[in-house]
């Protein structure tokens, strides 16, 4: 458990770590790395675990994150709802005052229907006979047209809307609190005889129930039963509290207090206060206060930075999950703070250009603009990318010169760099040679690909043992952007070669023989069938004769995938994919799926540029073939600096499916045409974030457009319109006020409607978008999602 499986000897492993690009710097001394201006300092660590990071929307910088000024302001009220609600509160205090005084027509008509005529004087009055039940029937009529006219007025003004929204912004207990308070003055106004030095009378709410009582038995037996009337009274009262107890949320609240004393006690000891972060709270809960005492004095003595902390509540969920606590407590009262240290010993980068909090794995990329698109809780807040934004993939689209590498592309890699030493991710940066995406110290694995001093060479088969997948991996980078050269043709054609080759040899050619293998070589085919001549090779024999027959055959593979491999085989690759000598080590990119590694592989570009492309759409194939292996609990990311030429129908595929596999893409584009026209819909939809940035052209600005669709906005469209008079004496004072003020007499007319429009359209993105800004929607694994929204990526 001291170093989680990850730090055994080489070549004891099924899938060993390769070693460090350059030789690792492990210090003696616990190390005090140099850290960037907003970077916790080892001595400002405690303050940085004890930030607050609430949760928030996507995109948003959660670290101290708090809720702008206005963030409800789309929730609020309008005022004509508020009126709409005075309006019948008065309308209602009218009607019931001329219904006292009689003054609705036929007020009366519907309880003379309803009642029989002999309890009443005459045929046209209202006047109950002595005796009778004629004034008990008034009064309960009197109630239930009360309670008729309350319930209009309340649907009419939206009461219960304006009193939901009014305490569901309350936090509890002061809601519940709230409500409480006015289900007492209702109780009061029902019940003001239950109220010390009450003056008024109370609405007409009990008297009618219980004359209503009295008209139907005619006669007072059931008031006389005490537990009729207290079982009335108490119905009355539980009708009153109702609707307030619904407002205030009563039941979740005590429901929540009931849960809360149970797991403490009722007789117990109050609860303590809570444990800060900078004290491992996590820790203390399951019993460590040893282990949680250690890291708590290493924090305040200065001896951890942010990556140590990370790295140890990253490897503290892992014990805990696969109930391996014991061992996690030892190995960290043994080391410390240099506990579960990564493979390469690092603890910290060299240095830091971008923000970062690993906690939550963001790395802050800018500010949110204050925009008239932009939600008030995005506005001014940092923006920020994560984990869980980048498992859904990120495409990128600007020009040279508009900060794709300087603004996105570094702070995202230099984030996963970072991540992977604290175990919880591996990336893989795919980049021209000399790009400002880390220097060689940053990374595990430097493979330089055309350049002699290169430690490290890429493996083009991935260290698979299945011809049919090695197939898949050449196929796609040798004809992946071919349109006269299937998929399908091309892998068949390379699995006819690559299994009885494996066969004979026991691994796969190397480039050049394959190349040879593929133009039809007969030296090369006839020493490969001489060594398939055993009969546990039947199945294998047949392969490769059918891979003969086709040799020369009209629509024939074999010489279109020959011709791009040359642009491999060629003497500034001489010494690479499996043809080096002992100096160079090939590397497996299938170690990335298992391991924490932090790997850059540089394209060779001038005179190269198509080999390049090749190499690159080589290296998201295998990227997307591994990350499917096993069971794994780390993020994957693979970022291309330069992705033209990469998106083909089959990457397309893939890169839909990383996102259930705990991985993600980077793809960085100068312009969308470097996409072939027919993936352009297919490449937005695999993608869940999208990023355009100042610069784009309305062409590319269009299948922004396109992919984030349309919304339904509120337009106030203003009409003047010239006022004509039809009376001599106002017509003159028409012309005498146009006389004064130059300006004829005109009236407005105003109209509101919806109407549905683009989010960004193609011309806002391509001349809209301010300099060193950017528009980003974002989408979470979880899907939740946030809207295209200006970003300014120098904030």
């Amino acid at each position: 458990m001291d170093s989680d499986g990850t730090r055994d000897a080489r070549g004891t492993h099924a899938n060993p770590v390769p070693r460090p690009a350059g030789p690792p710097k492990v210090p003696t001394a616990p190390p005090r790395p140099t850290h960037a201006p907003d970077q916790p300092t080892p001595s400002g660590i405690a303050g940085w675990l004890n930030e607050p990071r609430p949760e928030a929307r996507p995109g948003i910088w959660r670290m101290g994150y708090r809720p702008a000024k206005g963030a409800d302001q789309q929730q609020r009220l309008s005022p004509m709802t508020i009126v709409g609600m005075v309006i019948p509160a008065v309308a209602g205090m009218i009607i019931w005052s001329l219904w006292l005084r009689g003054g609705i027509p036929y007020q009366w008509a519907p309880l003379r229907l309803v009642t029989p005529d002999d309890w009443w004087e005459t045929a046209t009055e209202i006047n109950a006979k002595p005796g009778g039940w004629g004034i008990e029937a008034f009064i309960a009529y009197r109630g239930i047209s009360f309670a008729l006219l309350v319930w209009a007025m309340a649907r009419l003004g939206s009461w219960g809307k304006v009193s939901g929204y009014y305490f569901a912004r309350k936090p509890q207990p002061r809601r519940a609190a709230l409500t409480a308070l006015w289900a007492l003055v209702a109780l009061a106004l029902v019940f003001p005889s239950a109220f010390p030095g009450a003056f008024w009378d109370p609405v007409p709410v009990v008297d009618p129930l219980l004359n209503l009582t009295i008209a139907l038995s005619q006669g007072y037996e059931l008031l006389q039963s005490p537990l009729f009337v207290y079982g009335l009274y108490t119905v009355i009262t539980l009708l009153v509290i109702w609707p307030f107890a619904r407002a205030g949320d009563w039941r979740a609240y005590a429901k929540e207090r009931l849960a809360v004393r149970r797991s403490t006690g009722t007789d117990g000891p109050a609860k303590p206060a809570p444990v800060p972060p900078a004290q491992w709270p996590a820790l203390r809960a399951a019993g460590q206060h040893q282990v949680a005492d250690l890291l708590t004095a290493e924090v305040f003595a200065g001896r951890m930075n942010d990556v140590d902390c990370a790295r140890l509540e990253y490897a503290w969920g892992r014990a805990r999950s696969q109930g391996r606590m014991a061992a996690f407590a030892d190995t960290v009262l043994r080391h410390g703070a240099a506990a579960f240290t990564h493979p390469s010993g690092a603890r910290d980068l060299g240095g830091r250009a971008a923000r970062h909090d690993l906690l939550t794995g963001q790395v802050r990329i800018g500010q949110w603009a204050a925009d008239e698109r932009t939600p008030p809780a995005y506005g001014g807040v940092g923006a920020a990318l994560g984990s869980q934004t980048l498992g859904t993939s990120l495409l990128v689209v600007g020009p040279s010169g508009a900060g794709k590498t300087r603004h996105v592309i570094a702070p995202v890699t230099e984030s996963l760099t970072l991540q992977a030493l604290t175990g919880s991710c591996a990336v893989v940066v795919v980049c021209g040679a000399g790009a400002a995406v880390g220097a060689d110290s940053s990374y595990d694995v430097v493979v330089r690909i055309g350049d002699p001093a290169s430690v490290h060479d890429l493996d083009p088969y991935a260290d698979v043992d299945d011809p049919d997948e090695a197939a898949g991996f050449l196929a796609e980078a040798l004809a992946g952007d071919l349109d006269t050269v299937g998929a399908e043709r091309a892998a068949t054609a390379l699995a006819q070669l690559l299994g009885p080759y494996l066969a004979a040899y026991g691994r796969f050619p190397a480039l050049p023989v394959l190349r040879q293998l593929l133009e039809g070589d007969p030296a090369a085919l006839t020493d490969l069938r001489e060594r398939l001549a055993d009969d546990q090779h039947t199945a294998m024999r047949r392969e490769l004769e059918a891979r003969v027959r086709h040799t020369g055959a009209p629509g024939d593979a074999g010489p279109v995938l020959a011709d791009r491999l040359a642009l491999l085989d060629r003497p500034a690759f001489a010494d690479f994919f499996g043809s080096g000598g002992d100096t160079i080590r090939p590397f497996s990119l299938r170690a990335v799926a298992h391991h924490p590694l932090r790997v850059r592989i540089d394209l060779p570009e001038r005179g190269h540029e198509e080999a390049s492309r090749l190499i690159a759409r080589l290296v998201l194939a295998q990227f997307a073939a591994v990350v499917r292996e096993g069971a794994r609990d780390h993020f994957v990311g693979l970022v291309l600096d330069d992705a033209t030429g990469t998106v083909t129908p089959e990457s397309v595929r893939r890169i839909q499916r990383l996102r259930s596999q705990n991985a993600g893409v980077v793809l960085a584009l100068r312009t969308v045409s470097d996409v072939p026209e027919a993936l352009h819909g297919p490449l937005y939809g695999a993608v869940g974030c999208r990023m355009a940035l100042s610069g784009v052209t309305t062409w590319d600005g269009s299948r922004f457009a396109d992919a984030w669709g349309t919304e339904w906005v509120e337009t106030t469209d203003v009409a003047q319109h010239t006022v004509f008079a039809d009376q001599p004496m106002t017509r003159a004072m028409h012309a005498l006020r146009k006389l004064v003020t130059g300006k004829a007499v005109t009236t407005e007319a105003v109209t509101v409607r919806q109407v549905e429009r683009e989010r960004w359209s193609a011309s806002e993105l391509a001349h809209a978008v301010p300099p060193g800004h950017a528009v980003l929607s974002l989408t979470q694994v979880n899907g939740e999602h946030a809207p295209p929204l200006l970003v300014d990526l120098r904030g």
